[in-house]
């Protein structure tokens, strides 16, 4: 029987003295984490096969945040994850701006998504902001 090498490979692409060529994702964790992040990224219609798939949330980082805005966001978001990652369940999804971190260009938006997933017990954060890696 042959040992696990990894589950997928961890984005960014990066050289691995443990795994080789490519650094591996080894538990389920790391996993869901990256799979959710390219769909809150993967704006619709870049994906083949899959036009509908993702949120786009790089398109709305620079936008002037309202709450009508917000509750659009939200409702995609939520909807994204039901029908493409329904293992999730998110916790809180805020939106960070200026008034909130000095730091922050004025017209950039964070949105920091607290999620978790109940069937491997684990809670994480994913944030997405105009300077993500």
């Amino acid at each position: 029987m042959s040992k696990l090498q990894g589950i997928s490979v961890r984005l960014p692409l990066a050289y691995s003295q443990e795994d080789g060529p490519y650094a591996l994702n080894k538990t389920l964790g790391p996993v869901i984490k990256q799979n959710f992040k390219n769909m809150l990224l993967t704006s619709p219609g870049e994906r083949p096969m899959i036009p509908e798939f993702g949120c786009g949330l790089r398109r709305v980082l620079f936008e002037g945040i309202s709450g009508r805005l917000q509750n659009q966001v939200v409702t995609l978001i939520n909807k994204q994850v039901t029908k493409y990652l329904p293992f999730i369940n998110i916790e809180k999804i805020s939106f960070i701006t200026s008034d909130q971190d000095s730091h922050m260009d004025l017209n950039a938006v964070r949105i920091s998504i607290e999620y978790n997933v109940g069937s491997i017990d684990t809670s994480d954060r994913i944030e997405i902001s105009p300077i993500n890696d």
